[in-house]
This record gives structure tokens, sequence and C-alpha cells, in this order.
């Protein structure tokens, strides 16, 4: 195997290594110790009070530089070091030309973490000429490869999928004996003992969907009167400062008192212990959801998931398998069905945990991606073919999904009114949901 000089290129949101946290920092925190094992890396970000602007640690390197300006400030350091063999370039289509001038030399791999294609943020012009000076494009999700090639077919031979992971020595599976005693010791910090704890862990963003969750809290209460929706995370990475609308959730959660709890921002390293607090966790997404890294951290620490068939959430779910994916995304009572119907068969969601946990150990680990990074990096350097051993995800089979009733795709994602009513907009009634309903129809 060749020995390759690699830069990573960060967008200049968050710092590498993820000490505030991040999809794209988080991976390459991965990655980076099993690439480090072949080739040289060294891996540029936005400066950060709490890190030097330059530093070498366990032999990958790390420059730094200004938030303004942040790509041409690449471009200069770029443009004082010896050439690299291959830059990956995160997230930024539009910096791939800078990049490629400055080191004409070195082959340019972009990949999209998010739909960075739209017409909003890229032109065509600008579009066709990032795809020309990409030797390689991946994408973290089939509906990202999709939504760029309905756009820019052009790419189609540049293009694939490369799922994300996890670091499965920081998960300790719900079943296991650490994995019990990390939980009680959550549940104490937090006075949640003998409490059934729905969870949720985000931004605090009406497209993340946390108010629909507080919503359907009253109706899951009806059931199950000694659950507590758990909402961690701030507004923003590693910020809990207020705005209108985390004012909002607050103002919504009042009235249901201690049955809603929130933790403010928990710092990354305490992400995986932190699944470990719920019976249940829900992905709410409203948006077009790239593919959430926390589905893979919700299997990987053994934690029944919800998630919502919203962009690419679904293409590592299967219905009924290893999750439940809620179609009628926008109405409170489907997260209330799916959440009862969870906590009302525990040996079915422990099913699903198990197979959860199985999905991510098979295909979804930190060694799972680098390797497939590998192939990417050989195939742009030395023109082998393309990448054809990424796990393929089978797609939803559960038919329920298609009776469901689901909005407008194209529909934007509405503001949340500003009262603490649980009302729902008039839609048509739902099928029966997921599983037998005989215990809740035993209650009523």
């Amino acid at each position: 195997m060749r020995k390759l000089n690699i830069a990573y290129v960060c967008t200049e949101k968050l710092p590498s290594p993820a000490v505030k946290g991040g999809a794209i920092q988080m991976m390459i925190d991965g990655v980076v110790p099993y690439l480090i094992e072949t080739h040289s890396m060294t891996v540029f970000s936005v400066q950060d009070p709490e890190l030097p602007d330059y530093e070498e640690v366990e032999s990958v390197t790390y420059i730094r530089v200004p938030r303004e300006n942040y790509s041409q400030n690449i471009a200069d350091e770029l443009a004082d070091m010896d050439p690299f063999d291959l830059i990956h370039v995160f997230n930024r289509p539009k910096a791939v030309p800078l990049y490629k001038s400055v080191m004409p030399e070195s082959e340019i791999v972009l990949s999209l973490h998010n739909d960075m294609f739209t017409e909003r943020k890229l032109s065509d012009e600008e579009g066709l000429k990032a795809i020309e000076c990409a030797s390689e494009i991946m994408t973290v999700s089939n509906y990202i490869k999709g939504a760029i090639l309905n756009r820019f077919p052009e790419a189609d031979r540049k293009i694939q999928v490369v799922y994300s992971g996890v670091d499965l020595t920081q998960f300790h599976p719900s079943w296991t004996e650490e994995g019990k005693k990390i939980k009680q010791r959550l549940r104490r910090k937090y006075s949640l003992s003998n409490r059934k704890v729905i969870l949720f862990i985000g931004r605090l963003s009406k497209t993340k969907g946390p108010h629909l969750l507080i919503k359907a809290m009253p109706s899951i209460l009806e059931e199950h009167p000694d659950a507590v929706l758990v909402i961690c995370g701030g507004k923003w990475f590693s910020d809990n400062r207020m705005n209108e609308y985390v004012s909002y959730l607050y103002k919504l959660a009042k009235p249901l008192g201690d049955h809603v709890l929130f933790t403010k921002y928990i710092p990354h390293e305490e992400i995986p212990n932190t699944f470990l607090l719920g019976d249940v966790f829900v992905c709410s997404s409203q948006w077009q959801e790239p593919l959430a890294r926390v589905h893979y951290e919700a299997m990987a620490a053994g934690v029944p998931l919800i998630t919502t068939k919203r962009g690419g959430n679904a293409e590592v779910v299967t219905h009924m398998h290893n999750g439940l994916v809620i179609g009628a995304y926008r109405r409170p009572s489907s997260f209330s069905r799916a959440i009862c119907d969870v906590l009302n068969h525990p040996e079915r969601a422990s099913e699903m945990s198990l197979n959860g946990r199985k999905v991510v150990e098979a295909n979804h680990t930190f060694r799972h991606v680098a390797d497939r990074l590998e192939r990417v990096y050989n195939k742009a350097f030395d023109g082998i073919p393309k990448l054809s051993s990424e796990p393929e995800h089978r797609t939803l089979e559960a038919e329920v999904l298609t009776t469901e009733v689901e909005e407008e795709e194209k529909q934007s994602v509405p503001t949340p009114d500003t009262g603490t009513t649980n009302t729902e907009p008039k839609q048509e009634p739902e099928p029966p949901w997921i599983f037998n309903r005989s215990n809740r129809n035993k209650k009523r």
C-alpha cells in the first residue's frame, strides 16, 4: 500500500480535534488513528481559544487559521508548503478550485455531509468547476448523492457513498454489566430512577423537531405516567444561550413539570454514555437530514431507536428490524404511538436494539470508515476501479410506511406556534400502528 501525504481541510465551523463536537470533526478523530498507520496526516481547521494554532499530536499535524476569509487562509498555508499527495476537503465544494489552483499536483477528494450543491449555495458554473477539480466525491448517504446527481449528473462517474461510523470501544451496550452501571449512575445523577426515559440528543432547532416530542408527552403520559422526556443539547454545539426557539421549548414544556428535563449541552466525550439514559431514543428530524450520526450512536449503545423518514435517516434503519421509522413525521401522535409501542413491548424493543448493535459492528465502526476512505484515496491517486464494497442497506420493507399520511415533501418546516397547546393539524386517520395493540386496548 502506497504511503500518501494527506491533508484534511475541515469547515470553518468547528475546530479539530472535536473539542466542541461536530459530526465531521468526530469522524476525523475516529479515522485518523487508523490512517496514520500508513499515511502522513495534516489537519487544517479553524482557530479556537482552547487550542494552539499549530501542534503535533501523536504524529498528526494540526494547523488552525482564523475564521474570517477561512478558505483563503487555508490556501495561503498550502502555498507555503510542499505539495500534498491528496487533499480531502470537507463539505466546501466552492473551495475546491482554489485549493487545486494552489496545489495543482495534488489529488482532491471532496466529501459532502450536507447537500452543498443546491442552487442556493452554488451556481451551475461553481458546481461544475468543483466537480471538474475533484478526483473523487463522497457523500454520507444515498440521499445526498441523489440530490447532487439530480442537478449535476456529470458527477456520476466520480461520486460514491461512504457511510460514517463510531468508536465501539466508547459504547457499552445497555445489556452489559458496564452499561448497566453507567445507566444506574446517570439515572441517579438526574433523579430518574424508576422512570421511563424518552431521550432526545441534538441541537435545539425546529428542524430537529424536539417541540413535537414535547407535544407528544400528554398522550404518552396517559399510558405511562412515569415517563420523562430528556432533551440533551443546546442551540448550537457547546452553546447554551437562549434564542426564540429554545425559549419556546421551555414554555411548551412548563405545564408538564418534571416530565420534561433539559440537560443543556453535553460535551461530545460524554455522549456515548448519555445514550444509556434512554429506554428509547428518538430522532425527530423534520428537515431532509443527510444522515444524522446519532443513529449510529444509539445503535452502538444498544438503545431502541425511533427515527423519521427524512433524507438519509432510513438508509441505516430498517423498520422493525433495528428501529422504527415514522412516515407522518410532523404529527405528535406519530411519535407518541411509536414511543408507547416501544415501552409497551420491551422484548421486541430489545430485539431491535440487539440488531442495531450488530449493524454497527458489521458495517459502521471507524475501522470500516477508514478502510472505505483508503479505497477512495487509492482510486483518486491511482485510478483504481470504483468502490464496490460499501454495504447495501435494505430499503424500508414495512407497508405501514406507505400507508401513513405524509405531508408534501417540498413543504418547508413550519415555525412552531408560541402557545402551549397540543393541537395538531387536521389529517386523515392513520392505520393501526406497528405492534399488536392489545396491551393498549386493555388499558383503555
